[in-house]
């Protein structure tokens, strides 16, 4: 005991200590080396389409390339656009490093890259509330117990490891609110704070998920006004500050920004409507912030019972700024549930950028922080309350929740006797919910009467670890039983190496990976795959490949795609089954089409038309022959005879960002490229620049002179080339910062 208080004294040592140890208990079977005891984050999104966008990441990055496009997925994609690809987040590229040294890339690398996004997560937040409630006695204690109710809550616990983008966006929040804390501690505006708040914000959004860097630029200007008005910080210093503030933002993440916002607008994304727009949490999702798991598979509101109680504190007390943080919370609850509610409507509407986005269930983001650093103030103020009639009514309010939770938790355990199959989660939920309140109160009664003693600290951190670990820790649907070797193979399964066999020495060819490959494993593997799961995909190719979804001649023809994946055993072109396999779904036959279309084909027709749309409908006709004829969308410059010609084009080299097509043609003609038409890409025929036309709707081509000639495609898009500099600039100016500031120090 004495060498407790002899740490208590330096808790900022203590502190931090404690949640890492916290965090190796709570991730111990990701750790630990043996193979019976270890778990795996589950297989699904995090698999399908973090690992394998990581692994072609890493595959280009450890080649010294940049990888700006992705022939693997989505029958080619802007990479460097791809907001989730996160191609210039900094953790990520310390993940490729590590890998590369560790011997190449594995599922478990990722898996790691997240558990320490976790890690930094507690120790930002604790520094965060640390620096909040400064100079207020058990400071150390409401900042150790906000940070493990935001690391190993419900929202953490839940989704967001799974969908990691979410999460890596997520955990740059304590760190920029620090920055506008810190730059309002007087009444002169502090820049070089206000720069560090913009870093962690560039870093939010180089993550990958803009519907969570959105929301946390919202709360960080609503957060650098509320403090300026405190701070009586004058008008013209706090827009200064919130455009040195949002340039530093913009500087540090236009690398990945300006391609991101240049490609969202050319996706199927950007037609969707408020139906699609407006789905969030049910209502009765409301009750997992007492009953977790009682309504869905996660949890995302569920902040702990004893926290409930550390919120109702500060809010009655109204301690520091909770009210502030209480109200975002409340705002982010009411946008939780999306459609279900009048306020959704209203803020999609008035609220600039909220109809980019769906998943409206993503703003327990915003829930789960808020509520976490209102748990500080809560803790402060419980640890510091001096009238003791206050104190005996909240802990008589506490005794009186306890005791409902408890009759709750006995009406299941009757309807449990009653019908046992339906009652029964509820039965378990109900339970521990009660068990918590009625361990807790005893508990919270002892810290408030005396919380000075070391023990009664002890006694609320393990509580509140319990109740957390309870709901989170190897929940079902984030975590399996299993080693992360099990999860995913790095070499191709046989189904697809069978394929990729087939590639070495012939033209370049897609797949249609409906069956078989499946989700972004087209990046992963090597093989080019005209499907995929990101949830941004080109609108042209979109419409053309989702236009049937799993039998559609037209696309495996546009494609170029060689060899479909199917559970049936035959097509409806003509095919050879070339190889046999299984997914979870039963048996697969993999078929190469007898006559697949060339990636680059001569075409000596064109119709002409003036929209997608009108493409499609022309195409839809079953007399038309897409092979014979070419649908442009402006009429060419060349005379062409309109009649079948003899002619040649070879694909002599491939890259991803560079193709060298060699053609000869006696007669004039237009070469169509089963490559996504989009900006970025130019030609050259034999070294002058030439038009890239549109063709079916989404597709390349090129007017072609009769004769011999070369073509080369690059990608090199002027936005990622803009975005570079402003970054560069931003980055270097920051470290500049950074080296003059520690220097005066």
């Amino acid at each position: 005991m004495r060498r407790l208080q002899r740490y208590s004294r330096h808790p900022d040592a203590l502190a931090p200590a404690c949640l890492a140890m916290l965090w190796l208990l709570f991730f111990w079977r990701l750790f630990t080396p043996i193979s019976a005891d270890q778990a795996s984050l589950a297989n699904g999104d995090f698999s399908a389409q973090f690992v394998a966008f990581a692994g072609y990441q890493y595959q280009r990055l450890s080649q010294g390339e940049i990888p700006l496009w992705n022939p693997y997925n989505n029958g080619g994609l802007p990479f460097i656009g791809d907001t989730q690809a996160a191609v210039f987040y900094p953790p990520r590229w310390i993940t490729v490093a590590l890998s590369s040294v560790a011997g190449g890339w594995s599922y478990n690398a990722l898996q790691l890259e997240m558990t320490a996004h976790v890690l930094i997560y507690s120790l930002l937040m604790y520094l965060f509330v640390r620096r909040l409630t400064l100079r207020r006695q058990h400071s150390s204690l409401a900042a150790l117990v906000a940070a493990i109710v935001i690391a190993y809550g419900g929202y953490t616990g839940s989704y967001p490891p799974l969908q990691l983008a979410i999460l890596e966006a997520a955990v740059w929040f304590p760190l920029a609110c620090l920055g506008i804390l810190e730059a309002t501690r007087t009444r002169r505006l502090s820049y070089t704070y206000v720069a560090l708040a913009g870093f962690a914000l560039g870093l939010s959004w180089l993550a990958g998920h803009p519907q969570t860097s959105w929301f946390m630029t919202y709360v960080l200007c609503a957060y650098l006004a509320y403090r300026s008005y405190r701070q009586k910080i004058g008008r013209r210093a706090l827009l200064l500050g919130g455009l040195a503030f949002g340039l530093v933002a913009f500087g540090v993440s236009a690398v990945t920004l300006l391609p991101g916002i240049e490609y969202l607008v050319h996706t199927s994304r950007a037609g969707l409507g408020f139906e699609q727009k407006g789905n969030g949490f049910p209502i009765q999702d409301i009750a997992q912030i007492v009953f977790p798991g009682s309504v869905s598979l996660w949890s995302p509101l569920y902040i702990g019972l004893p926290s409930l109680f550390f919120i109702a504190v500060a809010f009655g007390r109204n301690a520091g700024e909770s009210r502030f943080w209480l109200a975002v919370a409340l705002a982010g609850l009411m946008l939780s549930f999306g459609a279900n509610t009048p306020f959704y409507h209203l803020a999609y509407n008035l609220v600039p950028g909220l109809r980019f986005f769906r998943g409206q269930e993503r703003a327990a983001f915003l829930v789960a922080n808020s509520l976490a650093i209102a748990v500080g103030f809560g803790v402060v103020a419980a640890g510091n309350w001096p009238n003791h009639f206050h104190r005996q009514r909240a802990l008589l309010w506490w005794r009186g929740a306890a005791a409902l939770l408890i009759a709750v938790a006995f009406g299941a355990f009757a309807l449990w006797i009653g019908d046992g199959p339906r009652w029964s989660a509820f039965f378990n939920t109900a339970s521990r919910s009660a068990a918590i309140m009625a361990l807790g109160a005893p508990l919270i009664i002892a810290f408030t009467r005396q919380p000075h003693r070391s023990m009664a600290a002890i006694v609320l951190i393990a509580l509140v670890t319990i109740d957390l670990f309870s709901v989170s820790q190897d929940h079902p649907g984030t975590y399996d039983a299993l080693p992360s070797a099990g999860q995913l193979s790095m070499a191709p399964p046989q189904l697809v190496q069978s394929v990729l066999d087939e590639a070495e020495a012939d033209q370049p060819f897609r797949v249609d990976g409906f069956r078989g490959l499946g989700g972004n494993f087209g990046s992963l593997y090597g093989l080019m795959d005209m499907r995929g799961i990101s949830p941004l995909f080109l609108k042209g190719p979109y419409q053309i490949i989702h236009r049937d979804y799993v039998n559609n001649p037209l696309a495996w023809e546009l494609f170029a795609v060689k060899f479909v994946y199917s559970g049936s055993e035959t097509l409806s072109v003509p095919s050879t089954v070339v190889a046999t396999g299984s997914d979870s779904e039963g048996r697969v036959y993999a078929h190469r089409l007898d006559d697949p279309r060339p990636f680059a084909h001569l075409v000596y027709h064109a119709d002409v038309v003036d929209s997608d749309g009108f493409a499609r409908a022309l195409m839809d006709d079953p007399r038309y022959d897409p092979r014979g004829k070419v649908v442009l969308h402006s009429a060419p410059k060349l005379e062409l005879r309109n009649q079948p010609r003899t002619g040649t084009a070879t694909v002599k080299s491939y890259a991803e960002e560079e193709i060298v097509i060699e053609v000869d043609s006696a007669d004039d003609a237009i070469l169509s490229i089963a490559q996504p038409h989009y900006i970025g890409w130019t030609a050259q025929l034999d070294g002058r620049p030439v038009e890239l036309l549109r063709a079916y709707g989404g597709l390349s081509a090129v007017e072609i002179p009769a004769g011999q000639v070369s073509l080369q495609l690059r990608y090199n898009p002027l936005s990622y080339a803009i975005g570079l500099v402003l970054s560069g600039i931003a980055w270097l100016g920051l470290a500049l910062l950074a080296v003059v500031k520690l220097l005066g120090r």
